[in-house]
């Protein structure tokens, strides 16, 4: 099949790689001319394990090409996905304006029937809203054009997209009819071979399926964090409480690991859109308002135990922290716990020094620019050097097993702060560590 899908960024790029992987001639557009040069020459703007070779692989094929006309784009192909950005409005709603722009252009330079995918994360009955737009222009032209406008969430992991695309748990279409589910059907038939996990339902449906799922999952991460809180006001230990309740197959053990909240592009936007939402239908989430209050509250937990420790007046203190991106595996600062946690410790007058393997330009540019008192080094073990204290904030693979004999050799003082509770299980007391972790 010939695509088009309008937006490069994380959706969008990583779709059009995996939906040209297997055999599809797709067209990514961007009116960041930039980056669709960059992009034209394999430079991948975002890290993604799997992705920049794939990208490679398929620009080399011809299979996978970059523009930034959306009219030329579209001409000859049969679905276009729509997978610009949604950011969060200050009211926390999401911001449509990407959306129904691109729908706007649809509209404008259409000349043939066409199936209009929704990718992007959007409120219930922004398809309306698409459809109704780009019909709106069809008018204007005094056409009659054949469209259906569908939803087809995305559900993808930062760090494991790839995987995630190539093999999907689900593949959710909202679509009104029996055509529009026979292409989608066909469209992903080579990613389930093995396995029919196609799921289709009404547009509205599968719109509030995607913010469902991250509001479940983002559930279960400030439930967790609750427990925790509430264990170590009472002398419980949290790391046993996990294994104790996740044994029951009604919990399982996935996002039940205590630790500095949850960040990223998906679940503070969708949790705060998801409250709005309900609020303009007259209802007030009271669950979903304590997941993000809960969530929002535990972001400050390490740097709390810190100034615990040492105090209001942090005046000269060095800190070293591991981890700078919200989740191993990304580059993504997006609500990254570290960013709070970093601030916290620098308005109290301490110097930190951090390491990260992937997130350290993203902070250097934009998320900690121009910021006093943090430096970054390129090892894990230079910035122990002359610190009070190590804190663990994202749980990077090469975190996992540290030589705790060198942490202890560099550290001015054997302190660790485990934000994600990674070193439970190595006795640090016993190595003669000071060690804080969350709910024990």
């Amino acid at each position: 099949m010939k695509l088009a899908i309008i937006g490069t960024g994380y959706v969008g790029l990583v779709s059009g790689a995996c939906f040209a992987e297997m055999g599809n001639t797709v067209t990514c557009v961007d009116i960041d001319r930039k980056k669709i040069e960059n992009l034209k020459k394999g430079i991948v703007p975002i890290y993604e394990p799997g992705l920049t070779l794939m990208v490679e692989r398929n620009i080399e094929k011809e299979s996978l090409l970059f523009s930034t006309s959306l009219k030329e784009s579209i001409q000859d192909a049969s679905i276009v996905f729509i997978a610009v950005g949604t950011p969060m409005e200050s009211d926390g709603s999401a911001d449509l304006s990407h959306v129904l722009s691109v729908a706007k252009e649809i509209g404008a330079t259409m000349n043939h029937k066409l199936l209009i995918v929704g990718k992007s994360t959007v409120p219930v009955g922004t398809a309306d809203m698409v459809k109704k737009t780009i019909q709106s222009e069809l008018e204007k032209r005094s056409l009659s054009l054949k469209f259906e406008v569908i939803s087809n969430p995305e559900f993808l992991k930062e760090g494991d997209a790839i995987n995630d695309f190539m093999k999907p748990d689900r593949v959710v279409i909202g679509a009104e009819t029996d055509e529009a589910f026979g292409i989608m059907k066909r469209l992903y038939s080579p990613f389930f071979r093995t396995h029919d996990r196609f799921i289709i339902m009404d547009v509205r449906s599968a719109e509030m399926t995607k913010y469902a799922a991250n509001a479940m999952l983002a559930t279960k991460i400030s439930f967790m964090n609750e427990i925790a809180n509430i264990c170590e006001k009472v002398g419980a230990d949290i790391n046993n409480v996990r294994v104790g309740i996740g044994s029951d197959q009604r919990i399982g053990y996935s996002f039940i690991y205590p630790g500095v909240g949850y960040g990223g592009s998906c679940f503070p936007k969708d949790i705060r859109a998801l409250k709005r939402t309900a609020e303009e239908y007259g209802y007030k989430a009271q669950l979903i308002q304590a997941v993000e209050a809960v969530n929002n509250r535990q972001k400050f937990s390490i740097s709390n135990k810190i100034v615990e420790r040492f105090g209001e007046d942090l005046t000269g203190k060095i800190f070293a922290l591991w981890g700078l991106a919200f989740k191993p595996g990304t580059d993504d600062m997006r609500e990254a716990p570290a960013i709070y946690t970093i601030k916290e410790l620098i308005k109290r007058g301490a110097r930190v020094k951090a390491y990260d393997p992937k997130a350290m330009e993203e902070a250097k540019s934009f998320y900690l620019k121009n910021m006093d008192n943090v430096e970054y080094s390129e090892s894990k073990y230079e910035v122990l050097k002359e610190a009070e204290a190590l804190i663990l904030i994202t749980e990077w693979k090469e975190f996992r097993s540290p030589d705790f004999d060198e942490i202890k050799l560099r550290l001015k003082t054997p302190i660790i702060f485990d934000g994600r509770n990674q070193y439970n299980a190595f006795n640090l007391g016993e190595k003669g560590f000071e060690y804080y972790q969350i709910g024990k």
